[in-house]
């Protein structure tokens, strides 16, 4: 092999090969002198004159032993949640060195490795490389023997004395060492660690295993010339070691992966991400990568279809993240539907591995005969750019997550700027939660008005937060991190339990009006939703024939087996169902023909420009008549000018909201423009607009959570 010309000179003006050309040129080394000894020895061995001398059952026996030992190795736990194998051959291969010679004992060795290289499918050079080592091995062990002993390397074995035990010891330690020293030389060039502490890793543990075993190798020496039913004897500590090694594997794993999903767990992964780091930083390149992936609204599979069914979930989650990830990373499972994944690389890669991942999503999850579109979010840093340590990485890694869910990207990447915001939000989080746990927030409440009878229908709940310290947040602040959070559930609460409180209170003063309260997605996959809604009603003596929820179409879509269980229970108790922002999600007529709307909510912008778009005057034109002639009530919100409502008026059957019409009003503020509207207030702004005097209320729709 000519090297010259790739060679390069180190300081010290020795040559020194290229990191491409080290690890090929040590396997070739190793390769070739375990070759060239084990031709020799079985060259020179004198077979012929074996078989008088040597003791044939035994040798028989610790040769099938010798070969179950390889081809069946201990589970060794090692430490940092590394789990590693130990051959059981090599006491019985030591063995043979002393009853049957080199020749045999080399013979044996090489039949074991090869049977466990093919039992698992090793490619050749791998295998070479093992047989190679190993031979050299057996070979050094051999020559420490004879020459401590005297006796011949190759010829006929004499018989073993119970003072070459210590001999037999020494030549086993031998063997060991050279082994050791081989596979360390392999792992250390592979991954640019010093030799010194790839074989510092386990060091105590496996010298001390295999001191025991060679001990072993050295009494069956001792005791063959007994017979075989003495070796068996000395079976009973090799198949306990299997036993408490295999118990302690199993121990281990439990410690370090997932029960449910067989992935590593948080601990593992924080152990991967350091020796990822280390890596990374020998090599003086970019990565690991660090992928968070949370499963969108997994709680709500786990309430409506139970633990088992979410379980099973989990399990192919798990499946196909294993699949998509690449060769190079490794999948864990941190808890509940949260998974991340390690990967070698930089932020090219990284991406790449987030979008397959993403993908493996893409085809539904079948539990039960149901077909269940399962979504996540995923959160991407990337080292050394997002963070030097573990849990810089971990961190700014849930941020990126945190974003993908408030923004509803599907795959987030860190920045510098998420993290201010990040920190923003989370203290908006908990005054929220306190401005919830002490009824800080109010409601304001918008009219809607018959645009041709000039009567208000109803009222829209909004939400408002005036902050002791930030003064008046706006909802698109704290809205969407409600809804990410959890709060979305508490936070509708207080507004249904609110805005129905102050409905009593204006039925019970003569002013009969319905009220709608804006739900999530969220609220739709909730099973509890509709005896919640029926409790918070019945506390306040509230028929719930004048309450109207609003829906919007992306949340009736984004899971419609639930949306329609909860849909039609709400109906059934006499709540009206309204869509909100009608024509911006994905518009489908199949779901106004599967559920029974009462309400179509046209979207504000159509509205707005029904006066300079002829396309959107067309799609309201056409959206009122389908409503209409599907018996469904029409409100038009975003009414901004005169105009505008003249237009509308004259399609007819249109309830109108907006500023030109009324903006919305305290509790307080409401009340008097209710009451001047049934007194016939003809100098309110709405009796203006609508050309004529506002009649009294009679029942209409409503209210908003949020807006």
């Amino acid at each position: 092999m000519v090297l010259s010309h790739q060679a390069r000179k180190d300081g010290g003006g020795r040559f020194a090969l290229p990191p491409s050309l080290r690890l090929p040129t040590f396997l070739y080394l190793v390769a070739s002198l375990g070759l060239i000894a084990i031709v020799a020895v079985v060259a020179l061995t004198p077979w012929a004159s074996l078989p008088s001398s040597v003791l044939l059952l035994q040798t028989l026996f610790l040769a099938l032993a010798a070969i179950a030992g390889e081809v069946r190795p201990i589970m060794l736990p090692g430490q940092n949640f590394e789990e590693r194998t130990l051959s059981t051959s090599a006491p019985f291969v030591l063995a043979l060195v002393a009853l049957a010679g080199t020749g045999a004992a080399v013979v044996v060795q090489i039949i074991a490795s090869i049977a466990d290289d093919v039992r698992h499918r090793r490619p050749l050079q791998k295998s070479l490389f093992n047989t190679s080592q190993y031979a050299l091995s057996v070979v050094a062990a051999s020559a420490v023997y004879t020459g401590l002993t005297g006796r011949h390397f190759l010829a006929a074995p004499g018989e073993v004395t119970p003072r070459d035990l210590m001999y037999l010891l020494i030549a086993g330690i031998a063997m060991i060492a050279v082994n050791w020293l081989l596979v360390g030389g392999v792992v250390a060039i592979a991954t640019s660690y010093p030799l010194a502490t790839v074989l510092r890793q386990d060091s105590r543990d496996f010298l001390v295993t295999n001191v025991v075993l060679l001990s072993v190798g050295g009494i069956a020496a001792l005791v063959a010339v007994d017979g075989v039913p003495a070796l068996l004897l000395l079976m009973a500590p090799v198949i306990a070691a299997h036993m408490f090694a295999a118990a302690a594997a199993r121990h281990a794993h439990d410690a370090t992966h997932d029960s449910l999903t067989s992935l590593g767990n948080r601990g593992q992964l924080h152990y991967t991400l350091e020796r990822a780091l280390q890596d990374a930083a020998q090599a003086k390149s970019d990565g690991p990568g660090l992928i968070l992936l949370d499963l969108d609204h997994f709680k709500d599979i786990n309430d409506a279809l139970g633990h088992p069914v979410g379980d099973r979930i989990l399990v192919e989650v798990a499946r196909r993240l294993s699949e998509a990830a690449s060769e190079n990373a490794t999948v864990h499972r941190l808890g509940g539907d949260e998974f991340a994944v390690v990967l070698d690389g930089g932020l090219a890669d990284t991406k790449q591995v987030a979008h397959d991942l993403i993908g493996c999503f893409d085809k539904p999850v079948t539990v039960e005969n149901l077909e269940l579109l399962v979504r996540a979010s995923v959160g991407v840093a990337v080292a050394p750019d997002h963070g030097a340590t573990s849990a810089e990485l971990m961190k700014n890694a849930d941020i990126a997550l945190y974003q993908a869910k408030v923004e509803r990207d599907r795959i987030s990447t860190y920045s510098a700027d998420l993290d201010v915001n990040s920190v923003e939000r989370l203290q908006i989080l908990a005054d929220l939660r306190t401005a919830l746990d002490n009824r800080e927030m109010h409601l304001v409440y918008q009219p809607q008005f018959d645009l041709d009878e000039g009567c208000i229908r109803g009222v829209e709940a909004l939400i408002r937060w005036d902050h002791p310290e930030r003064g008046l947040v706006p909802p698109d602040s704290f809205v969407g991190l409600a809804e990410n959070s959890g709060l979305i559930f508490p936070l509708t609460a207080y507004v249904l339990d609110s805005a129905l409180a102050q409905l009593a209170q204006w039925r019970r003063d003569g002013h009969q009006l319905r009220l709608a309260v804006n739900l999530s997605a969220r609220h739709l996959s909730d099973l509890a939703l509709p005896d919640q809604v029926w409790e918070i009603a019945a506390r306040h003596g509230v028929p719930l024939t004048s309450l109207v929820l609003e829906v919007t179409e992306t949340g009736i879509l984004s899971d419609p087996v639930r949306a329609d269980v909860v849909i039609r229970s709400l109906r059934e108790l006499g709540v009206e169902i309204s869509i909100d922002d009608y024509g911006t999600g994905n518009a489908s007529l199949n779901y106004l023909k599967r559920l029974e709307i009462d309400e179509l909510k046209i979207d504000r912008s159509f509205v707005s420009n029904l006066l300079t778009d002829e396309h959107d005057r067309i799609i309201v034109h056409s959206t009122i008549e389908l409503a209409l002639n599907l018996g469904l009530r029409v409100v038009a919100e975003g009414i901004e000018d005169q105009e505008t409502t003249d237009l509308l008026r004259h399609h007819g059957g249109v309830i109108g909201q907006g500023f030109h019409l009324g903006r919305p009003l305290s509790v307080a503020d409401m009340t008097a423009k209710l009451e001047a509207d049934a007194r016939g207030g003809g100098d309110s702004v709405p009796a203006r607009a609508l050309g004529k005097k506002a009649k009294a209320a009679r029942p209409g729709t409503a209210s908003k959570a949020v807006s």
